[in-house]
């Protein structure tokens, strides 16, 4: 009885607080509007800015952006009977102001791999990121590709050293990567196979498709074997110059988590206990770098430590890299991962303890979300070096994506707040000069959780439409 009405009584509510809180409107909106991609030429670099090459020929800037990373769209895309989650994920995206989409070009190996074997690729696969590039073009979503993983998953580093091994060269490590000259030939021809495919669907040669922002050397490397940094600075600047030599027509970003290193030992306590072998600092400066990046996952990083710990790194983390790249790299900043999971409590909990831990997950969820939006559009909108944040992962709803769910996903019709977060960053991103950010206040979101209400977004537009002229941050009130 009580399940059969709630829905009823949710709607009501909802539809009171409107009244009561709002009044009535017609000028609310929902989370569907379409943005516009910007230009239609390349991405480039203009100091700490991202700027667009325009139709009437100049350049514009490309004031902020909101995107996501979704590593699965080729694989998928290279069954035709799955491309319409490619369509499905490039749609929601762009209705709710998504404009850059970070993913794999690479599947080294194993399953359905795109390189088999050095140099012998997959067609079926290679035109599945045919694909993908044509279709997010239609979105006006633009994409950043990943050219091979730091990680054995889809085979990464330690795939190309169990080539190197089958082709009889001796190696002790997955850090000989960086300097095994046949593995950095094999990943060079890899580079060269991506940059000059031509397009099976558009005809273009993806170093002429202006649908790519950027290339990205490598996903999250790491180097523990030299901690001096010095191993990894070599790879980059060799890399680089090999990528440019190719391409001067892209953007190009090494793929760092952001950890500090000895051109900076002062900058070396943001790290936490990390040492990676990397340099935030040194590695982007190497000449053909253009934009820097960061990740972060304060419940990953942080695992014992408490919510309120975790989110004052947060705070710090992002701060010293904005900060850095605007004094001392004078480069864009890009949060190109970020997230935090939504594990609910373990099954041997009662009902209304695992409610409530989902409830304090959801809560702490909705903060890290909201405190990189900030973060970033404070930036952004002083003219900041900070230019935009892709959370990790966007999926689809469907039963048959649930091997692709690792906890961190986002899926829309599940998570209305998070979507609600989303989707006004988009707006916010869109107009910084016109746009008025939505704050809804504590005491509005405390009496959706006590009545059990999960609103719909259109509603929470709706909301936040006749709210507008609060001017607090997003954070600010609602998520501390």
């Amino acid at each position: 009885m009580e399940g059969r009405h709630r829905p009823v009584v949710a709607r009501e509510f909802v539809m009171l607080l409107l009244l009561l809180l709002l009044g009535l409107s017609a000028s609310g909106f929902g989370a569907t509007a379409v943005y516009g991609g910007g230009g239609v030429g390349f991405v480039r670099r203009n100091g700490t800015q991202f700027v667009v090459d325009a139709a009437g020929g100049g350049r514009k800037p490309l004031e902020g952006i909101n995107g996501f990373n979704a590593y699965w769209l080729m694989y998928k895309a290279s069954f035709p009977e799955e491309r319409w989650k490619v369509r499905a994920a490039f749609r929601d995206a762009a209705a709710h102001g998504l404009t850059v989409v970070r993913t794999w070009a690479f599947r080294d190996g194993g399953f359905r791999p795109l390189q088999a074997s050095p140099g012998v690729y997959n067609e079926d696969v290679f035109q599945g990121l045919d694909y993908v590039i044509s279709e997010a073009s239609k979105y006006k979503i633009r994409l950043i590709l990943s050219l091979v993983n730091n990680f054995d998953s889809f085979g990464g580093r330690r795939q190309y050293i169990e080539w190197a091994r089958e082709a009889g060269h001796c190696l002790s490590s997955d850090d000989d990567f960086y300097t095994d000259n046949i593995i950095k030939d094999y990943y060079k021809n890899h580079v060269k196979a991506i940059l000059t495919r031509v397009n099976t669907i558009n005809g273009l040669s993806y170093k002429d498709d202006p649908a790519i922002f950027a290339w990205e050397l490598i996903n999250e490397p790491r180097c523990v074997s030299d901690l001096s940094g010095i191993t990894l600075q070599g790879w980059i600047e060799e890399m680089v110059e090999y990528v440019k030599s190719i391409d001067d027509n892209h953007m190009l970003e090494v793929g760092l988590e952001g950890f500090y290193g000895e051109s900076t030992p002062n900058r070396k306590k943001f790290n936490l206990i990390y040492d990676m072998g990397t340099d935030f600092i040194s590695n982007n400066l190497v000449k053909g770098i253009d934009f820097a990046t960061v990740h972060v996952y304060p419940d990953e990083w942080m695992p014992w430590s408490t919510n309120q710990t975790q989110m004052a790194f947060l705070d710090g983390w992002l701060r010293s890299h904005i900060a850095d790249a605007d004094a001392v790299l004078s480069m864009p900043l890009l949060v190109s991962e970020f997230g935090k999971k939504h594990s609910p409590a373990s099954s041997s909990s009662s009902n209304g303890r695992r409610r409530s831990r989902r409830k304090a997950v959801g809560d702490e969820r909705q903060s890290v979300y909201a405190s990189v939006y900030d973060a970033v559009y404070a930036s952004a909108s002083g003219g900041g070096a900070c230019r935009g944040g892709l959370f990790w992962q966007l999926l689809l709803g469907e039963e048959a994506m649930d091997d692709m769910r690792d906890g961190y996903e986002v899926v829309f019709s599940e998570s209305p707040f998070l979507e609600h977060l989303i989707d006004m960053q988009s707006r916010r991103l869109n107009n910084l000069s016109d746009y008025r950010p939505c704050s809804m206040p504590r005491t509005l979101l405390a009496k959706f959780s006590e009545h059990n209400v999960s609103p719909k977004s259109a509603e929470l537009g709706l909301i936040c439409a006749n709210m507008s002229v609060l001017q607090s941050p997003i954070v600010n009130e609602n998520y501390q």
